[in-house]
């Protein structure tokens, strides 16, 4: 995909976070993100409309709020004039506010045309995916930002393949020092991803390789609800001893839902979810990473065998689904500390992590 259509959706995704509504163009779909619709912002959707709007939430979400059954498809929501408020709206999107309305949701029976890249390009911007969505009627010419659903579906895979090296250093570690730090950039603009080098391991038949998606309560403040601080350092560690080594810093917080919506998902860990139906219950996926990213920053530091430092098999199947040769896999797991017990537990029990 050409850069100039790249930023486009980019832009579009920064549209719906500053809560300014979006058209999609195939569909004719007007969108709004319900995270961020204030009054300005329903004002000005209500404005380009060509018809009632509805509600577009994730089957999970959608199942969670009213209590039965969706599979598969975006589900849309009938809205009585009582809940087209912005209060109304973050309590239908976000399970962690108070869920008392105004008046019920109903069901409709089929999503409108261009919802799945609507919920998409919410995710996009990392917001919670639920959209107020119309057909969209005449703007005058610049006033609302248009987007080919298209695009935004086809963005995520296109921004991967787009990353470029932007620049290095020497960054010498306590655990390693002859470490340098590569810094890749999609060609929107977009944000950045980082590769850890410890000593050259392009010069090994298979160096480790450690996949490590961004946590700042973990890496950064050493939190001990998860363990990826324990990862990040024992992976650079491994690394140095074994002389070599690869880590791939990914901005992929929260098995890429953000760290906003990963801090609702503790909170709804809190009340007794785990970490897999917390994430549906937001409306997210399992797992929404990329493993794209991974490939194309090893393909550009001259790495395509690899020895994977996980506990992860999706993360084997998917980086080698991506091209790399997988020559084995390192594990890569630290004991329990008393408080993320159940969080190790539910990686096991309902994400296949191999931590035996």
């Amino acid at each position: 995909m050409p850069a100039a259509r790249l930023r486009a959706v980019h832009r579009a995704a920064t549209e719906l976070r500053r809560g300014i509504p979006v058209r999609l163009d195939g569909p004719g779909l007007l969108i709004a993100a319900a995270e961020t619709a204030g009054p300005a912002g329903l004002a000005e959707f209500a404005a380009a409309t060509a018809g009632p709007p509805c509600l577009l939430l994730a089957p999970s979400r959608a199942a969670a709020l009213l209590r039965r059954p969706f599979a598969g498809a975006p589900v849309a929501l009938d809205l009585p004039p009582a809940l087209l408020a912005p209060e109304a709206l973050a309590r239908l999107a976000d399970p962690t506010l108070e869920q008392t309305l105004p008046a019920p949701p109903v069901a409709l029976d089929a999503a409108p045309p261009g919802a799945e890249a609507a919920l998409a390009l919410a995710k996009l911007a990392r917001l919670l995916p639920a959209t107020l969505a119309a057909p969209a009627g005449e703007a005058p010419p610049g006033a609302i930002l248009s987007v080919p659903a298209t695009d935004v579906l086809a963005y995520r895979p296109a921004a991967a393949l787009s990353l470029r090296r932007l620049t290095e250093a020497q960054v010498p570690l306590s655990a390693a020092p002859d470490a340098r730090i590569v810094i890749f950039r999609p060609a929107d603009g977009g944000t950045e991803h980082l590769a850890i080098l410890v000593g050259d391991p392009a010069a090994q038949p298979a160096p480790l390789v450690r996949l490590h998606s961004e946590c700042f309560t973990g890496d950064l403040l050493d939190s001990l609800r998860c363990d990826c601080g324990a990862q990040l350092r024992g992976a650079i560690a491994r690394m140095a001893e074994a002389g070599a080594g690869v880590l791939l810093y990914l901005a992929q917080e929260g098995r890429g839902i953000g760290l906003a919506s990963k801090l609702r998902a503790y909170t709804l860990q809190d009340r007794g979810l785990d970490t897999l139906d917390a994430n549906r219950a937001l409306g997210w996926e399992a797992d929404e990473r990329n493993f794209l990213l991974a490939a194309t920053m090893l393909e550009s530091l001259g790495i395509r065998r690899v020895r994977l430092l996980t506990n992860n098999p999706d993360k084997l199947s998917g980086l080698a689904a991506c091209g790399i040769e997988i020559a084995g896999r390192e594990p890569h797991a630290f004991a329990p500390n008393g408080i993320n017990d159940e969080y190790l537990a539910t990686k096991a029990r309902r994400f296949g992590h191999l931590l035996d």
